[in-house]
């Protein structure tokens, strides 16, 4: 069974309830730093197991019954983050991982996300921030900071042309699921840009000028279109193919 749908069925309604305790792995070398995140976490529902491990090879095992985060605090190469994550997710089917990190590529960032990674956290996040990243992941969703998003987005907007044969007919193959976005209403295209813009419900609902109902259903269809399972697959989406979005999504700007 897929890691997500395991996470779903079993541990994400207990993670919903905000008096669950999660289990909290370190995984770090830095005294100084695991000192500062035990200190940012300390009165949170995140506790901390007693002992940091300073690699995979010593942790103990775990229950898979109760909410599970394990946070890697070292510097890798984005290879060793990937084999980290990919062991841990096998050995903890229904875990989420964090990275907390000075900086990250953000290709990199994604790289890891399509292997398994459930979040990015830079160490300049602001404490109440970091906590609220970390919430967001244990309700199972992905987390990356805006500033990797934006980031993306501009290298598509830079990056990405639509390829031409001699005679000056777009070509686009078959399989691109940019295709999909012919099936999108103006709307709904602006919603799904909004999205990638890391706006709420309520910010699109007023931007917009709808009702947050209306928002709601407009990402339904959304959802069941790009055939993605959740609004953060389907900003990730929209962001790999914005070159294509760009002109159905118009110029909305959600707020704050």
């Amino acid at each position: 069974m897929r890691h997500d749908v395991v996470y779903k069925k079993q541990i994400l309604p207990i993670a919903q309830d905000p008096f669950q305790n999660v289990t909290t792995v370190l995984i770090c070398q830095n005294l100084l730093l695991r000192t500062g995140i035990s200190h940012i976490l300390s009165g949170t529902r995140f506790a901390l197991t007693k002992e940091p491990y300073d690699d995979l090879s010593g942790l103990p095992v775990f229950t898979d019954s109760v909410p599970m985060l394990f946070i890697i605090c070292e510097n890798r190469s984005t290879n060793e983050y990937a084999v980290a994550v990919e062991e841990l997710k096998a050995q903890h089917s229904s875990a989420r991982v964090v990275v907390l990190a000075d900086s990250m590529d953000p290709e990199a960032v994604m790289q890891l996300c399509r292997t398994g990674l459930d979040g990015f956290c830079p160490t300049s996040m602001d404490r109440h921030a970091l906590v609220k990243a970390l919430e967001i992941v244990i309700l199972g969703e992905t987390y990356i900071p805006a500033s990797i998003g934006l980031t993306l987005l501009d290298q598509v907007r830079q990056g990405r042309r639509a390829s031409h044969f001699g005679n000056g007919t777009a070509f686009a193959p078959a399989n691109d699921p940019a295709a999909h976005l012919n099936k999108l209403s103006e709307r709904e295209a602006q919603i799904l840009r909004c999205l990638t813009l890391g706006a709420s419900n309520k910010v699109i609902a007023r931007e917009l000028g709808v009702a947050e109902a209306t928002v709601k259903v407009h990402i339904k269809a959304i959802l069941r279109k790009v055939k993605a399972s959740n609004r953060t697959q389907a900003a990730m989406w929209a962001t790999g193919h914005l070159g294509f979005a760009q002109d159905n999504a118009g110029s909305v700007v959600p707020g704050e």
